[in-house]
């Protein structure tokens, strides 16, 4: 072996040893804090947390994907304003998320944040209910991803055979063989960081690439200013425009959602402190730097509104597509690279979901948390909350098969779930700003601004979110979101009193682990020492 090859095998497990050491300090004030036992391999970097949090929330992506609960209801101008506002909404969640994140790093998110800052006397269950409808909301934000997949599909066979009809049990199957086959790629922790990444390439040179195709093949000209910008298009069957536009608003609400995403793998990076609100308000602002431009592109090149929303497709961003290309072969072309992406978002929805079941069940959040809660020793990943998580979104599948409207309720649920979760520990954070021992990554009275706009942004979605998306209503195309929330908090009292109150555990009795932390201080010892040994010996 040349002096170069040892030379350089030396650095390498120099460099080993002193990640191996800085994992160990990490986990030592991880179980300082939190009483938890850390089980999860510190392999996120701040990029591959970037892509956990952007590949799941792709906000170009978003706007294709759900444009069809919004074309309706205000046309062009509403997403592409809608992306601004949701920009600005958006933003105040991240450095809301960011300051939680960054004070207090935990896989349990919002949950957790809620058991240390509520009252005593309201803590557990505050924090339980939280727990509750985090996860709800990412398991429904999955399968929202998954209808789009399978949307995608179908609308991809279609277009090439228009003499076939689009049916709803067409998009079913496609879902539930879309569900099961990604449930693997969350079953081995290793490949995570790196599919993290992969998906935040992918996302990101689909977007360039569409954008350019769309443009540079549009050889009929494009339409005017004041059709993408000034012009309103109402066909909800709403009379009032400003409730058409409000309703319409969860499209690109959607578009920047699961802001959370990346504070629940604070487990498994090497600084959850500083590199998390790095990664959530990252999320924020590459969304707008993409899906802005995006959906201008693309609406000036629209020529037929009408023809989108009457398509037998199902996929009205392909036949937008469509019409600018004037290519069957492109438009499907650029449908398979929003396939693709939609593909990486799942994987990371999913890795989100799982998370979010995990730790919850670490403190026996979830009926059956024995099970939910182990980490798969083999593959270092959560493989049993994986798969419970992805069981639940193949059964909300059967959400799409009896509703007209059923992709804009599970979005609905998606966006109000994950609002609830957020809305309850932000009303703690208000009133325990000054107490909390703040992490690197803290905004002062521009964090308290922020805070009060979550807070008021939960009130205006809830309720104008839960209106019919179009009138007149009947039992096809009502909006069953309120249903939905009403049942599942129904739900949640009910396991609260006659299982959770019992078992669910709070923070006092996860604090004070002396043995625990005991175990980790000896590890850091040793990996210490062998450090020590080491440089004494080159000397």
């Amino acid at each position: 072996m040349s002096d170069s090859t040892q030379v350089s095998n030396t650095h390498a497990d120099e460099a080993k040893r002193v990640r191996l050491l800085e994992d160990a300090r990490d986990n030592l004030e991880f179980a300082k804090e939190s009483g938890y036992k850390p089980e999860l391999k510190r392999g996120f970097s701040l990029i591959s947390l970037l892509g956990v949090g952007f590949g799941l929330t792709n906000s170009w992506f978003g706007v294709s994907a759900s444009l069809i609960t919004a074309i309706k209801s205000g046309g062009p101008m509403m997403i592409i304003y809608g992306v601004v506002i949701m920009t600005f909404i958006g933003m105040c969640t991240a450095c809301t998320l960011g300051e939680l994140a960054s004070a207090l790093p935990n896989s349990g998110g919002q949950y957790y944040w809620t058991q240390k800052l509520a009252p005593k006397k309201y803590a557990r269950f505050m924090s339980y209910l939280c727990g509750s409808f985090a996860w709800a909301g990412a398991v429904f934000t999955s399968a929202s991803v998954t209808v789009a997949i399978a949307t995608g599909a179908v609308g991809m066979y279609l277009i090439s055979y228009p003499e076939k009809e689009f049916q709803k049990w067409q998009v079913f199957i496609a879902y539930e063989l879309a569900n099961l086959f990604l449930v693997g790629f969350n079953c081995f922790e290793k490949p995570l960081p790196h599919i993290s990444k992969a998906s935040l390439y992918i996302s990101l040179s689909s977007f360039v690439i569409i954008t350019i195709t769309v443009l540079a093949m549009n050889n009929e000209g494009f339409r005017s200013a004041k059709y993408v910008f000034v012009d309103f298009t109402n066909d909800t069957g709403w009379h009032v425009g400003a409730i058409a536009f409000f309703v319409g608003m969860i499209n690109p609400n959607w578009s920047f959602s699961c802001l959370d995403a990346a504070t629940h793998i604070a487990e498994e990076s090497s600084r959850p402190r500083v590199d998390v609100p790095k990664a959530v308000i990252g999320t924020v602002i590459i969304g707008f730097l993409t899906s802005f431009p995006y959906s201008i592109a693309v609406f000036f090149c629209l020529k037929d509104l009408p023809a989108i929303q009457n398509s037998n497709t199902g996929v009205p961003i392909m036949d937008l597509y469509y019409q600018a290309t004037k290519s069957k072969a492109a438009a499907v072309g650029l449908e398979f690279l929003v396939f693709f992406t939609a593909i990486g978002c799942n994987i990371n929805c999913q890795t989100w979901a799982s998370r979010l079941a995990w730790s919850f069940s670490r403190d026996n959040g979830l009926p059956g948390s024995k099970w939910w809660s182990k980490v798969n020793k083999k593959t270092g990943s959560v493989v049993n909350a994986q798969i419970m998580s992805c069981c639940w979104s193949g059964i909300i599948g059967f959400i799409y098969l009896g509703s007209d409207t059923a992709f804009n309720s599970i979005l609905v649920c998606c966006l109000l779930f994950l609002q609830i979760s957020y809305v309850l520990c932000v009303s703690c954070l208000i009133f325990k700003r000054n107490q909390i021992k703040p992490g690197p990554f803290w905004l002062g009275k521009l964090g308290l601004f922020c805070n009060v706009v979550v807070i008021c942004w939960f009130l205006f979605t809830f309720t104008f979110y839960n209106f019919p998306a179009v009138v007149p209503v009947n039992a096809g195309n009502m909006n069953y979101s309120c249903v939905v929330i009403g049942l599942y908090f129904t739900y949640c009292v009910l396991d609260w009193n006659l299982r959770a109150k019992k078992s669910f555990i709070g923070t006092e009795e996860q604090e004070g682990n002396v043995e625990l932390t005991n175990e980790l201080s000896r590890e850091m010892s040793q990996i210490e020492a062998v450090l020590s040994n080491t440089g004494e010996k080159r000397v």
